[in-house]
């Protein structure tokens, strides 16, 4: 599928829009995996519960970041940019290559739409699209498993 659309690679450069962390309703949520909770905890110096506790909810099992803001903005945005970048969900570092955006029909238009960072900057080649996209069914997989555990 993502390669017969992106067999040539595409633009992308991000442009500092900070649309990608302000919640578009059911799109909302940041989910975390337990490595994602691993580092955000290490990285903000909380004990792993602590940091559950102030910025997690769980809904139908799934481990995500709370919606604090009125606005839709994530929690860790400050003057548009991530407070915890370095230590960014796994979600958040594959943002745009998700599987869902790679289809032609949402990426042409949805997505160019929302992202000013489409179509910008240097190529990027279909293997490290592919990447991207792997790691982030990667993750989506040990978050199903670590609810189905649960």
């Amino acid at each position: 599928m993502t390669k017969n659309i992106f067999s040539k690679g595409i633009r992308f450069q991000c442009q500092g829009s900070s649309n990608c962390c302000v919640s578009r309703g059911s799109y909302g949520f940041v989910y975390l995996s337990k490595k994602d909770i691993l580092r955000l905890a290490k990285y903000t110096d909380l004990p792993i519960k602590d940091f559950i506790n102030l910025y997690c909810d769980k809904t139908d099992g799934f481990v995500h970041f709370k919606e604090r803001r009125k606005n839709g903005e994530c929690q860790f945005l400050e003057k548009k940019r991530c407070s915890i970048y370095a230590a960014r969900p796994t979600q958040c570092r594959t943002w745009p290559f998700w599987d869902e955006n790679m289809k032609t029909k949402i990426w042409n238009k949805e997505m160019q739409s929302f992202c000013p960072g489409i179509g910008k900057g240097e190529i990027i080649q279909p293997s490290q699209i592919e990447k991207h996209i792997n790691a982030d069914r990667k993750n989506e997989d040990e978050m199903i498993n670590e609810v189905l555990k649960s």
